[in-house]
Formats: C-alpha cells, structure tokens, sequence
C-alpha cells in the first residue's frame, strides 16, 4: 500500500507550474495591451489592428485585474526559472527539456513587453 505522503509519483511533472504560470501571464498581459499599446505597435509595422476591438471591448473592464494578475504570473514565472536554474530538476520532468525552458524564457520576454505596453499607453 503507498504511503500517502509519498510523493514520487508528482516527480516527472515538476516545472510545469512555471509553464502554466507563463501562459497565464502572457494572456493576461496580452488582454491589458490589446487596447493601446499593442495596436500602436502593429500599426508601426503596417499590420492592421481591427481584430484587437473585440478583445479590447472584453479586457477594458478589467484592466486593474489582468494587470495585476500579468504582473504576479509573470514574476512568479521568473522566479521559478531562476530556482530552477540553481537547482537540478529530475529526470524526466518538464524543466529539463530545452525546447520548454527556452519558449517560457522567450514567452517570459514577450509577456513583459505586453505588460509594459500595456500598462504605459493605457
């Protein structure tokens, strides 16, 4: 019979909480740009931005919330890469694979960058 503290079973899925973390900043942070900041961007680039009217009709609302929880998603993500960086994660688990510790970095970035446009020119 396991033991009920026994916890080796939830091994292999350690680091996925700075994934899902991630994501969640990024489409927090995604719904607080997409009324100002992120339109201004696409606009420079000569991409059209009529698309973002939906999302911006939803997310107005809620700025104060989506940009709380983009901030603390985000630097709880940070966080967790850094002390996965000092400490070994186990094999097999979801923080030693390259390809996903690379796109939570570059989602990282990204998802600052929306939190900063958002947050500026709204």
């Amino acid at each position: 019979m396991p033991h009920l503290l026994d916890t080796s079973r939830d091994q292999p899925t350690r680091g996925f909480g700075t994934v899902a973390l991630t994501l969640g900043g990024l489409v927090a942070a995604f719904g607080v740009a997409s009324c100002c900041g992120l339109p201004l961007v696409l606009a420079t680039f000569g991409l059209g931005t009529a698309w973002l009217g939906g999302f911006a009709l939803l997310a107005a609302p809620h700025r104060l919330f989506l940009l709380t929880a983009a901030t603390v998603c985000l630097a709880g993500a940070a966080f967790l890469v850094w002390r996965q960086r000092t400490a070994v994660c186990v094999a097999g688990a979801v923080c030693t694979r390259p390809a996903i510790r690379g796109a939570t970095i570059v989602g990282l970035l990204i998802g600052m960058a929306l939190l900063y446009l958002g947050y500026t020119y709204a």
